[in-house]
This record gives structure tokens, C-alpha cells and sequence, in this order.
């Protein structure tokens, strides 16, 4: 809530700045509540944006370090999407959204916060949302904290269909 509440802009990278790769050191550690790691699978994560666009903004993060998705094998790739289309039947079972944005930036020039270690971003939708606020009101308008939103997401992650 404090950057809710504030009128600083968020770091580029969206998670806090780190000495190491932060994609690498949050699944290493134990604290999955505090690091917001919503689901951990074999090959890949999901955690929570720490500066999200929307309410519900995840990221599927496969745990190799690489900076683009074309060198990651299949059963990552794989285990990418299984996880990406659990996290969206999860937010449509919380938050009803009516559409998504998802997509990777690969590279500093597409964007890429945190170039080094490629990930997947997912973004919850509503006609007339306020994608725009930040940029002409200087304004944020997500109604949760991120430790509801992760709980809410813990609970409502679907099993795994094999």
C-alpha cells in the first residue's frame, strides 16, 4: 500500500533491486508468502508483481537463467504455459476480469526490466480499467494489497490437470 499510496515511480525492473538476479535468489530462499511466490512448479514460478499495472499482475519465471525463451527447453516451455493458463482460470475465478495482456519482453529495447532471466507476465483486463491513470493522473488504483491478492491466488490456483 505504501506505493500505492506514494507518487515515486516504480524501479523498471518491478521487483526490488538486487545484487544477484532476483529471479534466481527468491525461489532459493524459503519464504514464498514474503518473496510473493504464488506456485512453484518443476521447471518454472509464479510470483507476484511487486509494482503490478493491475490487481492479479503474475509472472511465470522458468528457474534456468537465460534472457530469451528460445533457449529453454520444451519441458519448460511447456511447464510455462501449463502454469500461465492456471494462473488466468485462477484470476477468473477471483477477479471475473474480461480479458488479458500477456507477454515476455526479451531484451532491454522491448522493454525487458530484468533482461538477464526471461519471464512471462499476465495481466487481468476490464473494459475501461485504468491502464491510462498512472500516466495522465499521476495515479494508481488497485483496491488490494499485494499479501490479499497472493493469498487469494494461493487458494484459488487450480490442480494441475495431467
Amino acid at each position: 500500500m505504501t506505493y500505492l499510496q506514494s507518487n515515486s515511480q516504480p524501479p523498471a525492473t518491478g521487483l526490488l533491486k538486487s545484487a544477484g538476479c532476483i529471479f534466481c535468489e527468491k525461489p532459493r530462499e524459503d519464504r514464498d508468502a514474503e518473496n510473493l511466490i504464488v506456485r512453484r512448479g518443476r521447471y518454472a514460478y509464479v510470483i507476484l508483481n511487486l509494482y503490478p499495472y493491475n490487481i492479479g499482475h503474475f509472472m511465470v519465471v522458468p528457474y534456468a537463467h537465460t534472457p530469451s525463451s528460445e533457449q529453454l527447453d520444451t519441458p519448460t516451455l511447456t511447464e510455462l504455459m501449463l502454469l500461465l493458463n492456471e494462473g488466468l482460470a485462477a484470476l477468473r475465478a477471483i477477479y471475473n476480469p474480461q480479458a488479458f495482456n500477456v507477454g515476455m519482453n526479451i531484451g532491454v529495447a522491448a522493454g525487458a526490466g530484468i533482461a538477464e532471466h526471461v519471464h512471462l507476465h499476465a495481466v487481468p483486463r476490464w473494459t475501461g480499467d485504468t491502464n491510462f491513470m498512472t500516466v495522465a493522473a499521476n495515479t494508481r488504483v488497485i483496491p488490494e494489497d499485494l499479501r490479499a491478492t497472493w493469498q487469494r491466488l494461493k487458494e484459488a490456483w487450480p490442480e494441475r490437470k495431467e
